[in-house]
């Protein structure tokens, strides 16, 4: 039998499920760095965000499962609330570029905390056309993995 549904987009999909669990809340589509970010705005930040961010997490991963079910192919979402996702990804890319730092001032490989895939994405992303560093993750399957950051002469 052949699913007849039309596919919800990612917006409709996030607007459905916020308004089952009883939110009040308006939703921007934005763009940033070639990605679809959806902004919910509303008084119930702390809410949706949750401890050290895992609801938000837990909700961008529901979204995007919930979209690519209907289309296997579609693009990865960023859900972010109030702009928290956005100043947490400033102040993480803060701390890696003083991390660097050092690695450019000692000649030595530094190892992060432990990150979600999504900030390994952050991470990585921010130091992809850097041609002094290089940061790599172990390809292993846990959820959460180091990142070393190293100069990229002393990677070969």
């Amino acid at each position: 039998m052949i699913n007849s549904r039309p596919t919800l987009s990612a917006r409709e999909t996030l607007d459905t499920l916020l308004g089952y669990l009883g939110f009040v809340f308006e939703i921007e589509e934005q763009e940033r760095d070639g990605r679809l970010v959806l902004q919910i705005i509303t008084h119930e930040s702390e809410a949706l965000i949750g401890p050290r961010g895992q609801t938000l997490d837990d909700l961008q991963f529901l979204v995007n499962r919930m979209i690519q079910c209907g289309d296997p192919k579609a693009l990865r979402v960023v859900v972010d609330v109030d702009h928290h996702r956005a100043m947490r990804d400033d102040a993480l890319i803060a701390k890696m570029h003083q991390l660097a730092e050092a690695v450019k001032s000692t000649g030595h490989s530094l190892q992060t905390e432990p990150f979600n895939s999504y900030d390994r994405f952050i991470v990585h992303n921010a130091f992809k056309e850097d041609p002094d560093l290089m940061t790599v993750s172990p390809k292993d399957a846990a959820k959460v993995k180091r990142i070393t950051i190293k100069l990229r002469r002393n990677s070969a």
